[in-house]
């Protein structure tokens, strides 16, 4: 290639190559430089600088581009950005004129714009005209003209009073080819009729017209009534003109007459003119009268205003006309209302007051008036022009000072009353002491104070009063003061600190005696002065100056007004402090960390301070002065907005000391202080609660926490605070990890460092300790019933015994049996109470929870009782004609409302139906929620309309709505169980379970040592041990053996129960082998082997009693070895053959066995019947009392049997932590990991939603209808039935507790108080402490559940969307539309009747598809 080099303008030298044509490939630029060479041969050198080709970019707008000189750059309009030839290829164009803007915007007609353009490409693309976000159409583009449409009216935004009067877009215009602007110009839409006034209209930017007699603003003046009425100048406009002060005295009947122009004269049918004063916010209209286009006079009338604090009211004064057609008031004149009396109560002030007035003193009365209103024939009226307007009787109520020197000089002010209108009056006639005192004109406030400078006292003169006489000494003119001045000798005795920087700044405090004397004083330190600060008797604080004699002593001298104190003290000027180094020379934003700071002199500052400047804000700290060469301060902290922290390290703009006046410390030069960002915490968790064992630490997580300092060797001081307590903590970059010290409970965690300081939360660290407080409450109400009940016994015995000796004695054998019964129960009440709950919990950790899968829970809950339902079977025939008239809203409505008609229609076939249409529409539970929202519509209806009490809805179970909305919580919880509430329900089952099964239970009647239920408890006392055998692993025989808990007492069939439980803890109960199908193998030490029954010929009868054998019956021992092994028939249990006895065991295993129904439970409880063949009754630890032969001692232990009571009180304070946890998980909105299931907060505001529409505002109703919606009809069957849930066996006893837990759940959601006696039941009165704070829990959450945002009909159609997808297949649909079915045949024509007499049904001929359904039914049947 060859390659050329060529001078270009403005200096520019451009290398060329030619490769097949000539290519740019380099521009260099010359300038010129005065060169200095001797020989005078070339008198510039010329200075080349290489300019990168492509550098164009860095124009950002046509002008700079093309005014840079820059001959290689161009810009290129369609893309809005510089460039260079070669790299503009989009067919636009290089601009080389400098203007690239529309020159003119105009209206053309009512819509289209004409925009003239320069300098503009060739548009055959197109072009967009864009009015901002109003609109943006297409572009008509001729020759250099854009036409464009603008935005219909309804596109604008509207322009109101209180946003101006327009509204400014930017039209742009947009190519079509690039879709960049390329020009722009500002938009006005404007409205006239915003003003209110002629002068804001005719003074508008924009051609607005105000019609006079229509009082409107125009942009037509078209519109204006006539062509008089039309104004387009502010000097046409009605006005006021200015006026002179408008005076009005109050209560004073006066008109007021107001200059003005251009005053519009009414038309016909218009109102006349009215003045409208706005007197303390008080309107008054005043009727006026238009003389002439040029005045007007508000008509006589008297005003007033309200107290006596305000002398003179300025008063906002308005004349409108035609009621409220206001004439500008450009001058704001405004009416003054005064009152002479008002804070003038003496005569001076009286007559000090503004002439214009017109006040004056009516001496009769005492007090400042008008003339008029003083009685001329009794009382004298003194003005201020009159020769007689002199006050009398002048007063003297203060002098200040009261202390001054002999010398003088001393300023006293004088405040009283009528101390003269004039200086001249009092300019002669003031003695203070009987020292001439000679009165200051600039001290002098007429009629109120005087200031005199005082002469030279002699040495006899010591006190005396102030006396003056007003312009002549006549006794009325006389006034004598009630204080004394008082002469003094001032001394100084020692200043300190002595010595101080020679910057000045020092606070010098200079002590001696009556130093608060005089008026003035002076302070000077050799030549320099000391600023006074403050002084009082004994002392003068005053702030040193800069000195200009160096380093030196120098004399103190102190004057007070002309007297000079002479004592010798002096004050030493020293070097300035220095700053020699600092450390650490970092801190956080928040400041307050700890800095070592060496220097000179620093002992000297008595305030030391540090200072940080940064974005123009100051922050200071104090320091500490340790000695002259050291000092501590607290770093200060940077003003960076918190909003914006940066990650970044900042410097401070400027960083120094304030050490008194040393200015040349306030910026530090030699320092490189650096500010890290703080620390953040994150807090524990959402509900802000850690729980913790004790001694566990204490995890605080951030970032930040060890600030990036180089050398690595950082640390920040952080304080923990668990409570009150501090922790020891260490630090890491992302935690600190904190020692909790020795504290249980709940307490406040909050870290503090620097600055700043941050709670994450509370930690609730459980207790160890055996007793917990509910024990604690248990014992003492036990101990006090039990003293109650002996008391009453006492006294019952006491009167018995009068009776006769022989009752006497049986009464005393019964009272001695009783009370060493009573003891022993307490001592046993209180020994149970020590029952660690640990050894509850620590049994269900790390046992998995058998929860049952989706499709069990929801048959349980569905169909409960029927285990093999035929929603879970296949049929042939397909009923999908009957589908989709099930999938028919108006057909699904009007069928169940048919149902629901019907007298034969019973309870359980509502539950069914329900149930039925629940499981069909499982995969489009959108359409179920739907239809069940207005079943539940019309239930409200129809419960508001029979009069019934808005409580009563949803109470019971009436109607197919109801089951429905229960089963539609069924399916949509299912996953809030699994992940939420599953865990404590379980919890809570098996710690009743374990309670139980530690003491007695009767396996006949179901009773227990340890019981909620008062029906449940075993009321008599059972002796019994406890034993551990050792149990043969069924799986592997070689493994070691398991020890399991047993009571003697325990039948052969509670043992095996209680040893499956133990070999299979972690399996579902549905996998375990049954008791019924093993037998219990006792193996002796002897090597002998011994099948353990239930019942056999060893088994006892008395009295036709027979009793089940226990582990005592056979007498093993503790640590026996037993086996559970398949059932078998042996020689030594073989009366089981007998006929006689089959028929008793056979019974009574299906009573201790029983697996059906849960829905049953209340008929499970077995009756002890006595067998038909042989007439024996089966007991185990208790008989039945109907049978009237027991013993005497058994009625009388019975007699006594509510001291058991205490019992279930035991039973309770172990149980009472899973009953919390359970009832807080269901009652609190913040879950671990997981959100409150949107189908509460749905129905919830369903409910809210029916409520309003009936005007429903009680909220007891309201709190009552969502308890009977979720709790009633969710949670109490789950509570009540844990086996819907979990793949677990529930027998009575754990069944009566967990009646009387949902009890007080239930009673907990009820918003009625319940009045608690002695003859309350016992599940009521046990929780009746524990329901007023869970009913709060209840309160709260509701009013959480309200306080949520509103979930929107899409997202929930979207969730349940979701849930139905998640369990598309789980049931057979079409058999349970055949189980559905089975209603249209039984009531086929009540239903058929119903369809043909709705219209929307008729529309859809809804009855004749349903006909088709029968016909094809009964072919197929």
């Amino acid at each position: 290639g060859e390659t050329s080099l060529g001078w270009g303008n403005l200096g520019y030298l451009y290398r060329l190559k030619s490769k097949g044509g000539w290519h740019l490939c380099q521009v260099i630029k010359a300038t010129a430089v005065p060169y200095e060479n001797p020989d005078n041969l070339s008198p510039f050198l010329l200075q080349l600088t290489r300019v990168p080709v492509e550098s164009c970019s860095q124009y950002e707008t046509c002008s700079e581009c093309l005014g840079s000189g820059d001959p290689h750059c161009g810009w290129c309009v369609l893309h809005n950005i510089g460039r260079s030839p070669p790299g503009d290829r989009d067919n636009g164009r290089v601009v080389e004129l400098p203007f690239c803007s529309i020159s003119r915007a105009s209206y053309q007609g009512r819509n289209s714009l004409v925009l003239e353009t320069y300098n503009v490409p060739e548009l055959s693309a197109g072009v967009n005209c864009t009015f901002e976000d109003l609109s943006e159409m297409d572009g008509l583009v001729v020759g250099s003209q854009i036409q464009c449409i603008s935005p219909a009216a309804k596109e604008v935004p509207q322009i109101i009073t209180e946003n101006g009067d327009h509204h400014i877009v930017q039209l742009q215009l947009k190519s079509k080819e690039t879709g960049m602007t390329f020009a722009s110009t500002s938009f006005v839409f404007y409205n006239c009729s915003v003003h209110n006034s002629c002068l804001s209209c005719v003074e508008s930017p924009y051609r607005c017209h105000w019609c006079k007699y229509r009082h409107v603003c125009t942009h037509d003046p078209s519109t204006c009534s006539f062509q008089e009425g039309r104004v387009k100048l502010p000097e046409d406009c009605p006005q006021l003109l200015q006026a002179e002060k408008i005076l009005v005295p109050v209560e004073v009947i006066k008109p007021i007459t107001l200059k003005a122009k251009n005053l519009p004269q009414p038309q016909s049918g218009q109102r006349g003119y009215e003045c409208i004063l706005n007197i303390q916010g008080n309107e008054q209209r005043v009727p006026a009268l238009r003389f002439n286009s040029s005045s007007v006079q508000c008509q006589n009338t008297s005003y007033s205003y309200e107290g006596m604090e305000i002398n003179s009211l300025p008063v906002e004064l308005t004349v409108v006309w035609n009621g409220n057609f206001n004439i500008d008031n450009p001058a704001q004149n405004k009416v003054h209302l005064y009152k002479c009396g008002a804070m003038r109560d003496s005569c001076g002030l009286c007559l000090k007051a503004d002439p214009d007035f017109e006040c004056g003193w009516c001496e009769g009365q005492n007090q400042c008036t008008l003339k008029q209103h003083c009685p001329a024939q009794d009382s004298q009226w003194l003005e201020l022009s009159s020769t007689k307007g002199k006050c009398t009787n002048p007063k003297i109520t203060d002098i200040n000072p009261v202390t001054g020197p002999r010398e003088g000089g001393t300023k006293v002010t004088i405040r009283g009353e009528n101390l003269g209108l004039e200086f001249r009056d009092i300019a002669s006639h003031v003695k203070v002491a009987g020292v001439e005192c000679k009165p200051l004109v600039e001290g002098y406030i007429p009629a109120e104070q005087i200031v005199c400078e005082m002469g030279e006292a002699k040495p006899s003169q010591h006190a005396g009063f102030v006396e003056i006489c007003v312009a002549e000494c006549k006794p009325e003119f006389m006034a004598r003061s009630s204080q004394l001045y008082y002469f003094m000798t001032l001394t100084l005795s020692d200043l300190k600190p002595k010595r101080g920087p020679v910057s000045g700044g020092t606070q010098v405090t200079i002590t001696g005696n009556n130093l608060n004397a005089g008026s003035n004083v002076i302070v000077t330190f050799g030549r320099q002065p000391c600023l006074f600060y403050r002084r009082s008797t004994k002392h003068i604080v005053c702030n040193t100056t800069a000195s200009d004699e160096g380093f030196e002593k120098v004399k103190v001298s102190v004057r007070v007004d002309k007297a000079k104190i002479h004592q010798e003290l002096q004050y030493e000027y020293v070097e300035d402090p220095t700053i020699l180094r600092i450390e650490p020379e970092w801190s956080i934003f928040s400041g307050n960390t700890p800095i070592a700071v060496w220097g000179t002199h620093l002992d000297l500052i008595q305030n030391p301070q540090i200072r940080a400047k940064h974005g123009g804000k100051e922050h200071v700290n104090n320091c500490e002065v340790q000695n002259s060469t050291e000092m501590t301060c607290q770093a200060p902290a940077l003003a960076v907005d918190p909003s914006h922290q940066s990650e970044l390290a900042e410097r401070p703009e400027e960083f120094g000391f304030i050490l008194d006046n040393v200015q040349s410390l306030l910026i530090l030069n030699k320092t490189n202080f650096t500010y890290y960002p703080n620390p953040i915490f994150e807090v524990f968790n959402p509900s802000g609660i850690l729980e913790l064992k004790p001694g566990s630490p204490i995890i605080l997580k951030g970032k930040n926490l060890i600030p990036p300092v180089a050398g690595g060797n950082a640390k920040l001081n952080y304080t923990v605070l668990v409570g009150e307590k501090p922790c020891v903590v260490t630090v890491s970059d992302v935690q600190l990890l904190c020692e909790s010290p020795n504290l249980i409970g709940r307490h406040k965690v909050m870290a503090r460092v620097g600055g700043m300081e941050f709670s994450p939360g509370m930690v609730y660290i459980s207790p160890d300790s055996p007793l917990s407080l509910p024990a604690i409450v248990s014992i003492a109400v036990a101990g006090g019933l039990l003293i109650i009940f002996i008391v009453a016994v006492l006294i019952a015995y006491k009167r018995k015994s009068r009776e006769s000796d022989l009752t006497l004695k049986r009464l005393q054998m019964q009272m001695d049996n009783l009370e060493s019964r009573v003891a022993l129960e307490c001592k046993e009440a209180f020994a149970e109470l020590q029952t660690d709950i640990h050894e509850l919990t620590s049994d269900l950790d790390g046992a998995g929870i058998p929860f049952l899968d989706y499709r069990t829970y929801t048959m349980r809950v569905l169909f409960p009782g029927i285990e093999d339902h035929p929603v879970l079977r296949d049929l042939e025939k397909g009923l999908k004609l009957f589908a989709q008239l099930i999938n028919n809203k108006v057909f699904l409505l009007s069928f169940i409302r048919t149902l629901e008609s019907q007298r034969s229609f019973s309870m359980r076939d509502r539950g069914n139906v329900a149930s039925l249409i629940m499981t069909v529409l499982q995969s489009k539970l959108e359409y179920a929620t739907d239809v069940l929202k207005q079943l539940l519509a019309d239930l409200i209806d129809k419960n508001l309309e029979s009069k019934n009490h808005p409580k009563l809805l949803l109470r019971r179970t009436e109607s197919v709505a109801e089951k429905m909305l229960t089963n539609w919580f069924t399916f949509l919880l299912y996953k809030f169980l699994k992940e939420c509430a599953g865990e404590p329900l379980f919890s809570l089952f098996c710690a009743i379970k374990q309670q139980m099964e530690k003491g007695p239970i009767d396996s006949i009647t179901g009773e227990a040592r340890y019981s909620l239920s008062e029906d449940k408890l075993i009321r008599q006392q059972i002796d019994y041990k406890t034993l551990v055998l050792s149990c043969v692993n069924p799986d592997n025989v070689n493994s070691s053996e398991i020890p399991v808990k047993i009571l003697n007492c325990d039948t052969i069939t509670q043992v095996k129960e209680k040893i499956l439980d133990a070999i299979f803890k972690n399996v579902p109960c549905s996998h375990r082998p049954k008791a019924a199908d093993m037998d219990l193998e006792w193996r002796q030490a002897s090597g002998a082997r011994m099948i353990l029954q239930d019942e056999d010929i060893t088994t006892k009868i008395e009295n036709d009693w027979k009793r089940l054998n226990t582990l005592a019956h056979y007498q093993v021992p503790d640590g026996s070895v037993v086996a559970l092994v398949s059932k078998q028939v042996t020689a030594y249990n073989a009366v089981n053959n007998s006929t006689v006895s089959r028929t008793s065991a056979s019974k009574y295993e299906n009573m201790i066995r029983y697996t059906g129904s849960p829905d049953s439970l209340r008929s499970r409880t077995p009756m002890i019947t006595p067998d038909l063949e042989s007439g024996v009754k089966m007991w185990h630890l208790v008989k039945n009392h109907e049978h009237g032969d027991q013993k005497e001692g058994d009625r009388g232990s019975k007699m006594v049997s509510e001291i058991y009571l205490t019992r279930l009180l035991a039973t309770k304070g172990t149980l009472q932590k899973f009953v919390d946890d359970l009832f807080e998980t269901i009652f609190s909105t913040a879950h671990r990991g997981s959100a409150l299931p949107l189908a509460i907060k749905y129905m919830f505001d369903f409910l809210d939603e029916q409520a309003d529409k009936h005007n429903i505002h009680d909220p007891h109703v309201r709190h009552t209808w969502k308890s009977n919606c979720l709790p009633l009809r969710f949670w109490v069957n789950m509570i009540k039935n844990p086996q819907f849930v979990f793949d677990i066996h529930k027998n009575s006893i754990t069944d009566a507790c967990l009646s009387v837990v949902a009890q007080t759940f239930m009673d907990s959601c009820s918003t009625s108080e319940h009045r608690l006696g002695k003859d309350s039941p016992s599940n009521k009165l046990l929780y009746a402490k524990d329901i007023p704070s869970y009913k709060n829990w209840v309160e709260r959450y509701y009013s959480d559940i309200a306080k949520m945002p509103a979930i929107s009909d899409q997202d929930m159609n979207a969730y349940l969307a979701e849930q139905s997808r998640m369990h598309m297949n789980e049931f057979n649909t079409m058999s349970a539309l055949s189980e559905i079915y089975s209603y249209v045949g039984k009531y086929s024509e009540e239903i058929l009747g119903a369809l043909d007499q709705d219209d929307q049904a008729g529309k859809q001929k809804l009855a004749y598809k349903l006909e088709q359904v029968i016909t094809l039914m009964s072919i197929d049947s």
